[in-house]
C-alpha cells in the first residue's frame, strides 16, 4: 500500500517546477513535461520515491535513532517545526549553524551553556546580578534557545537528515555528506540530486507540498516508533517471565534435593 497517491500530491500541487530555464539537467528524470515555461515534476515518480524514503525513515526510527530536520525557508518553517516535535526529532528552522554535524562537540557546548545559565537562573545565583547584567545574560539564553533550542536533546550525531530545498540548506548536505550520514530530501527542478541519498522529486516552494510530503514521511516514522515500543515491551514481558521460571526453578532445586536425601 503506497503512503501518498498521485490525487493527493497533485491536489498540494507538489508537481510544480521551476521555470525551464532555471533547471538542474541532473533532475531530468523526474520531469514529466513543461508546460507554459514551468518544469511539471513526474508525480507518479515522486509517490514511488516517498514510499521509498518513508520505509528507510521508518527503520532508522525503529531502532531507536534520530532524523534531524532540516528547512530554514518560510514556507516550510512552521510546518517542519510542528512535524518534527509531533515524532519528538530534532529539527533546525531559523539558521543552519556551520559545522552543526561537523564541529558538533562545539554546538554541544553551546546547548549546554542554555542549560547552565536555566540551572543558575533556577538556584538564584544570577539573583545578584544588575538589571543590566542578567538582561545579557537572558538575551543571550533567548539567541541561544532560538538558534538551538530544537535540538537541545540531541546528545550525539544524527542518524539522517530530513532536508526541504537542498540548494538554500546545502552546507547541511555538505556537512551530512562528508559525514556518511544518509541525505532524505524533497528535490525541486532546480535543485541537484546528486548528494542526496533519498530524492523526493516535488515542489519544495508552497507550504502545502511539503506538508504532504511530510504526512507521508512522519506518519511512517511514527509506526517505526509504535513498533519500537511494542518491540520493548515484549521483551521486557519476556524476559521478566523468563527470570520467573529460573526463580521457580531455583526454588524447586532445593526441594527436589531434600527428598531426594529423605529417599536414600
Amino acid at each position: 500500500m503506497s503512503r501518498t497517491n498521485f490525487d493527493q500530491l497533485l491536489e498540494a500541487g507538489c508537481h510544480f517546477g521551476h521555470l525551464k530555464r532555471k533547471w538542474n539537467p541532473a533532475m531530468a528524470p523526474y520531469i514529466f513535461m513543461e508546460r507554459n515555461g514551468i518544469h511539471i515534476i513526474d508525480l507518479h515518480k515522486t509517490v514511488a520515491k516517498v514510499d521509498e524514503a518513508a520505509e528507510a525513515l521508518k527503520q532508522i526510527a525503529k531502532s531507536g535513532k534520530k532524523i534531524l530536520f532540516v528547512a530554514t525557508k518560510k514556507q516550510a518553517k512552521t510546518v517542519i517545526a510542528e512535524k518534527a516535535t509531533s515524532i519528538n526529532m530534532p529539527y533546525v528552522i531559523e539558521r543552519w549553524p556551520g559545522g552543526m554535524l561537523t564541529n558538533f562537540p562545539t554546538i554541544r557546548k553551546a546547548v549546554k551553556k542554555m542549560s547552565t545559565i536555566d540551572k543558575l537562573i533556577a538556584d538564584g545565583t544570577y539573583s545578584n546580578l544588575s538589571k543590566r547584567e542578567l538582561l545579557q545574560v537572558t538575551r543571550q539564553r533567548a539567541k541561544l534557545e532560538k538558534n538551538l533550542g530544537s535540538i537541545a536533546d540531541l546528545n550525539r550525531l544524527p542518524s539522517a537528515l530530513f532536508v526541504v530545498d537542498v540548494l538554500k540548506e546545502q552546507i547541511a548536505v555538505r556537512e551530512a555528506n562528508r559525514l556518511g550520514i544518509p541525505v532524505f530530501a524533497m528535490v525541486d527542478t532546480n535543485s541537484n540530486p546528486d548528494n542526496v541519498d533519498f530524492v523526493i522529486p516535488a515542489n519544495d516552494d508552497s507550504a502545502k507540498s511539503i506538508e504532504a510530503v511530510l504526512d507521508a514521511c512522519c506518519a511512517a516514522i511514527s509506526e517505526g516508533l509504535e513498533e519500537r515500543k511494542v518491540e520493548k515491551a515484549d521483551a521486557d514481558a519476556a524476559a521478566a517471565s523468563k527470570k520467573d521460571d529460573n526463580a521457580e526453578e531455583a526454588e524447586e532445586a532445593p526441594a527436589a534435593e531434600a527428598e531426594e536425601e529423605a529417599a536414600e
